[in-house]
């Protein structure tokens, strides 16, 4: 499931505590969620209408409301909801009674944490699929409606052949053999137009295509008309449906073209590896023989390491001639089959045909090797290089053009990311063993950046729509990687595993302390957000007392600090967050709740929690123009607000309009890179 998909879930529940629960449970999964609550056949009917929730979670507890009443009034609905029931505890008999009335999709239990997000989660994953498919269905419909057209107005003679017997041809097909009506050539063998010397060739070409062999797309032969006569002609092959029936599609062209010149039309007039186009067609055609069950097939990427800073020296002028002798090496490791082209100004994809995955990994050494180990002679200049390879074993799984480049392209980045010179092959049944080794190379990056001061920061600002003094901007951290500056999504996980975030929070709060105190000594009062994890909060025993010692040696105002955690993690550890943030304030700090009104009551957390900034959730901020529930939610939660005397943040803000909207529905502060980039943190100034 993609980690940016928000599910919206419809809590059929009694307990307000009880669904919360479950709301933190999938938030502290990594799961994002738009909750809403109902206890009525009203209050069912106004979520269904209103939040259109991808699933529902139903408390067989609850009263006045029939598990099979619910589905009722989903069925009434016409969308296409996942129904799970949540119970206490899984029993046979009365789940069974449930799958028996046909009317759940899945069975949770509050008992069994992780059973009950897996049913969540597959449960989404089957509606996005079920969704995806009705939309691929439209599509397809709609592109065979245009092809069925482009096909009668073409002027190439084209058919489609199932079992070697035509089924569709269009005018221009009957016109260059000679036929008169479609009803001629039904049912007739497409062989019969074959010269009898090219027969055995298409044969054998059609059984192999058919049984999703390695086989040529092309075939060069003499085809023959209904009076006997022949033309040279080229046949071109591809795989099609026609009326739900895979079948062949064949296209005729007269040699009226050179074949040397289309020859060389495909390729790149620089590296004289195929081009763009032409590779891409190859990769259609790997991917549609794997779908049909072929193996052996490898996607790689291969990039020069460094290539922006080694044009920089050498000069444009010598990075065609570069980039050419890069290519020659690589295509002097391809084998008879294998197949070379540049997909990007200097990416290089191999789509490589091997048995064995110890044949790929010495192919991909052996390039690596004939690479780093010669000299790149340009005129007067002598330069060596390395190469960073990515990519993807290529199987009936991912027999997908997108997923493919996609998993080729994520490797090829996590190879560049680990210094350079390195290889990473996408390789589900290694998966495990390949991310605890990229777990280890970061981890160990990690270290080296907090002994060697590699981290980064940027601030971006927070503009006020209500004319509050003075600068106010968020605080955001990197990492100085490899291959340049990495985003904390990358790295943070790994350092709270292994222990390291207090550390790195205290890292970034003692470089925005001192950042506030050059500020302040320049006349330029600002406010700084800067995020805290569970792991400080936890260790603020330590904690509290250096920000102390800290704050007083920098003589900041007070409020000029603000320490900001997200509201799922502030609700799984409420007790240590209330005395971390009541002692917290003591010390002239303040306070925020990020991804505030995630929850379904995130004002009830005010209770406990003393947060001077809510920081409402990015999910409502996705298209907000467009989405005027979203913009009454926003308003309703700025009203509440301002009635406690909290101050509100929208982030993630990327248009004019939405600002507009966000100013008229009572927000305080707007950020987002529409409005400003982030900018590097200037310590001393």
């Amino acid at each position: 499931m993609k980690t940016d998909s928000v599910i919206k879930i419809l809590f059929i529940e009694n307990s307000v505590e009880d669904a919360e629960q479950i709301n933190t449970l999938l938030r502290n999964a990594g799961i994002a969620v738009r909750p809403t609550r109902a206890t009525t056949a009203e209050q069912v009917h106004a979520a269904l209408e209103e939040l259109g929730p991808d699933v529902v979670l139903y408390n067989p507890t609850v009263t006045g409301l029939s598990l099979r009443g619910v589905a009722q009034q989903i069925d009434a609905s016409a969308r296409d909801i996942a129904l799970i029931a949540c119970v206490a505890k899984i029993d046979e008999q009365s789940v069974a009674d449930m799958f028996q009335d046909g009317v759940v999709h899945g069975v949770g239990s509050r008992s069994q944490p992780k059973q009950l997000i897996t049913v969540i989660r597959r449960e989404f994953e089957s509606l996005h699929a079920r969704r995806q498919v009705r939309r691929l269905e439209a599509a397809l419909r709609e592109s065979e409606r245009r092809c069925d057209a482009l096909l009668d107005s073409s002027n190439d003679p084209i058919a489609y052949v199932h079992e070697g017997m035509h089924v569709r041809a269009n005018r221009s097909y009957l016109d260059t053999f000679g036929y008169e009506d479609f009803d001629d050539l039904l049912g007739l063998p497409v062989l019969d137009l074959i010269g009898p010397a090219d027969a055995d060739a298409f044969k054998n070409l059609l059984r192999a295509l058919s049984k999703g062999e390695k086989a040529e797309y092309r075939l060069e032969l003499h085809a023959r008309r209904a009076d006997g006569s022949t033309f040279p002609a080229t046949a071109e092959f591809a795989h099609a449906t026609f009326e739900s029936e895979p079948c062949l599609q064949i296209v005729f062209r007269r040699q009226q073209v050179d074949p040397a010149l289309v020859e060389q039309l495909q390729r790149d007039p620089v590296t004289g590896l195929f081009n763009r186009a032409r590779t891409l067609e190859y990769i259609d055609n790997a991917v549609a023989v794997a779908s049909e069950g072929r193996k052996g097939q490898t996607m790689l990427l291969i990039e020069p390491d460094n290539w922006a800073h080694i044009v920089n020296n050498i000069g444009l002028g010598k990075a065609d001639e570069l980039l050419a002798a890069f290519a020659r090496r690589v295509s002097a490791q391809l084998g008879q089959e294998d197949i070379a082209g540049l997909l990007a100004e200097h990416t290089v994809g191999v789509i490589l045909h091997t048995e064995t995955d110890e044949a790929i990994r010495a192919w991909i050494d052996d390039l690596q090797k004939a690479i780093s180990s010669g000299i790149f002679d340009l005129g007067t200049q002598s330069i060596t290089l390395t190469a960073s390879i990515g990519g993807s074993l290529l199987g009936e799984k991912n027999a997908n053009n997108e997923m493919l480049l996609n998993q080729a392209g994520q490797a090829l980045r996590s190879a560049q990311g680990q210094g350079g010179n390195r290889s990473e092959l996408h390789d589900p049944a290694a998966r495990e063993k390949a991310d605890a080794e990229r777990e280890r190379n970061w981890l160990n990056l990690l270290r080296r950046a907090l002994t060697q001061n590699e981290f980064v920061l940027y601030h971006q600002q927070s503009i006020s729509l209500q004319d509050a003094e003075g600068d106010y901007s968020e605080i955001l951290l990197r990492m100085n990687g490899p291959q340049g500056e990495v985003s904390p999504g990358f790295f943070m996980p790994i350092a709270e595993k292994h222990g390291l975030n207090a550390e790195i929070d205290r890292w970034v709060l003692n470089q925005a302390i001192n950042a506030l105190k050059a500020r302040d000594r320049h006349g330029i009062p600002t406010t700084f957000f800067v995020k805290l994890t569970p792991d400080s909060m936890q260790q603020q025993a330590n904690l509290l007392p250096w920000l102390d010692r800290a704050l007083k040696q920098a003589s900041l105002k007070h409020g000029r600090l603000v320490l900001e955690m997200t509201e799922s993690k502030v609700v799984t550890m409420l007790r240590p967050a209330q005395e971390f943030i009541n002692a917290w304030k003591k010390l002239g700090g303040s306070f925020a709740l990020e991804q505030f009104g995630s929850g379904l009551n995130s004002f009830q957390l005010l209770n406990h929690i003393d947060a001077d900034y809510l920081k409402i959730d990015r999910s409502f901020m996705a298209d907000l123009p467009q989405h005027p529930e979203n913009q009454k939610k926003i308003t309703e939660i700025c009203q509440q607000a301002h009635e406690m005397k909290r101050l509100t943040v929208a982030e993630w803000v990327e248009d004019a309009a939405s600002t507009s909207l966000l100013f008229a529905c009572g927000v305080d502060f707007v950020q987002g890179n529409f409005l400003q980039e982030p900018q590097p943190l200037v310590v001393n100034i």
